[in-house]
């Protein structure tokens, strides 16, 4: 697989699924489940529209001290999280990953 990608996946629960991959392979952010695929495509392009702009990423800090990010349209709906960073440089990497990576990721149904 040439990386950064969006892959598309059905779940167990029969929704669909997205994770945006870096250039090396890692997964850097991931969808809530989507009804049809569709809704899954939908979701990737507000991905794409919403990730240049630095105002729809909220950067949280969990109970046991780790970090992670979310992706939020305009209407403030969550469209991806990130995965749990132990430091927030890390995090904002993660960050700065998902803006670069967007611009170039293709669309790959698994």
């Amino acid at each position: 697989m040439a990386h950064p990608e969006f892959q598309v996946k059905a779940g167990k629960d029969d929704q669909f699924y997205f994770s945006l991959t870096a250039a090396n392979g890692q997964v850097v952010i991931s969808s809530q489940g989507y009804k049809s695929k569709d809704g899954c495509k939908t979701g990737i392009a507000s991905v794409k529209k919403n990730a240049t702009n630095k105002k729809h990423f909220d950067r949280i800090d969990s109970k046991d001290g780790k970090h992670y990010f979310v992706l939020k349209a305009a209407n403030s709906k969550v469209i991806g999280k990130s995965q749990m960073y132990t430091t927030k440089d890390s995090m904002e990497n993660g960050i700065e990953s998902v803006k670069s990576n967007v611009k170039t990721a293709k669309v790959v149904y698994l």
